[in-house]
């Protein structure tokens, strides 16, 4: 009898299913420049957030008293984030792709 898989399971076999079809190998070693380009690409995305964070919460404290605005800055915020984690992905992606 097979066990039920969770919904984190399944996603990840369609991921990896996903990556074999488009011929992206997560298995294989990283050359020395690969691991060198990814490293430069999280830190400049980890400076983004920080920067980002910091003009988040200093807006915050300013719209304090009014919570539609307030509201709009952290939709604004959140779609930020998810754009700078979007680009790095795609960026560690293209990296990983690159020639070795």
């Amino acid at each position: 009898m097979s066990q039920l898989k969770s919904a984190y399971e399944l996603a990840m076999d369609r991921l990896r299913a996903r990556d074999k079809e488009q011929g992206v190998d997560k298995t294989a070693p990283l050359t020395k420049k690969q691991k060198e380009t990814i490293g430069e690409l999280r830190q400049k995305a980890k400076a983004k957030l920080a920067e980002l964070q910091i003009l988040h919460h200093k807006e915050s404290e300013s719209a304090v008293a009014d919570l539609e605005q307030l509201t709009k800055m952290e939709e604004q915020y959140e779609t930020d984030r998810r754009r700078v984690e979007s680009s790095l992905e795609s960026a560690i992606a293209r990296a990983r792709q690159a020639k070795r």
